[in-house]
């Protein structure tokens, strides 16, 4: 049942656009990393991760501060990642199982640049990939160039492990980043530098959002 249900699950769900798949035990994400209500929680114990590729010639673009095409690119994506846990959410609830999907983009503490869940932390414990120095989750297929979208479900679905990999050598992002928030080691990563640089974007009106992608442009699948 476990095996039929997560192999159908995926072939479903990349079936509807998802480029990266991977299930997490939900007990392993960390309370501070999930701040979803304990009466939705209740009975849930798996995370369904999707993942959909950014576009690498629209980041390539990307020189000392983002694009109005990459915003839009960005909105884009979110908006397919939010249909396609709609989908997901669907497949499940016509199986009699309960699912929650936790909106791609939807930042509730800019300042910490944090959501009611961390998509990224999911993904990790889903075997998709590991968070690097920029504090943004790295994938073996294609570097930190993906969005991601959670499912919070009580299906008996298999959870996967985590990779237990890091960025090794590369410092791709950091000798890029205009705030100087990267740093050598991962758990240093400044937020609070990253969000001002984020807020200069805003004033200035280059986009209309809190988003950056210079770091996003520098770690590719080819790093």
């Amino acid at each position: 049942m476990s095996q039929n249900l997560t192999a159908e699950l995926i072939s479903f769900s990349k079936d509807r656009g998802a480029d990266l798949f991977g299930i997490a035990d939900l007990s392993r994400i960390s309370p501070e990393r999930n701040l979803i209500s304990e009466q939705v929680k209740k009975g849930m114990s798996r995370v369904v991760v999707a993942g959909i590729r950014l576009s690498e010639a629209i980041l390539a673009e990307i020189t000392d501060h983002p694009t109005r095409t990459y915003y839009h690119h960005y909105r884009m994506v979110n908006m397919a990642l939010d249909q396609l846990a709609l989908s997901i959410t669907r497949f499940l609830q016509e199986r009699d199982f309960a699912a929650y999907p936790v909106p791609a983009s939807q930042i509730t503490d800019w300042k910490s640049q944090q959501g009611i869940f961390s998509h990224k932390h999911a993904a990790v414990q889903a075997g998709l990939g590991w968070i690097g120095r920029s504090n943004l989750l790295v994938t073996p297929q294609f570097g930190s160039q993906v969005r991601l979208v959670s499912v919070l479900t009580d299906a008996s679905l298999e959870a996967a492990k985590p990779l237990h990999e890091d960025c090794g050598v590369c410092r791709a992002c950091l000798a890029v980043c205009p705030a100087e928030a990267i740093k050598d080691d991962p758990a240093a990563f400044d937020h609070h530098r990253c969000y001002a640089q984020l807020d200069s974007f805003v004033r200035k009106r280059i986009v209309g959002q809190h988003i950056c992608g210079i770091c996003v442009r520098a770690c590719s699948q080819s790093r």
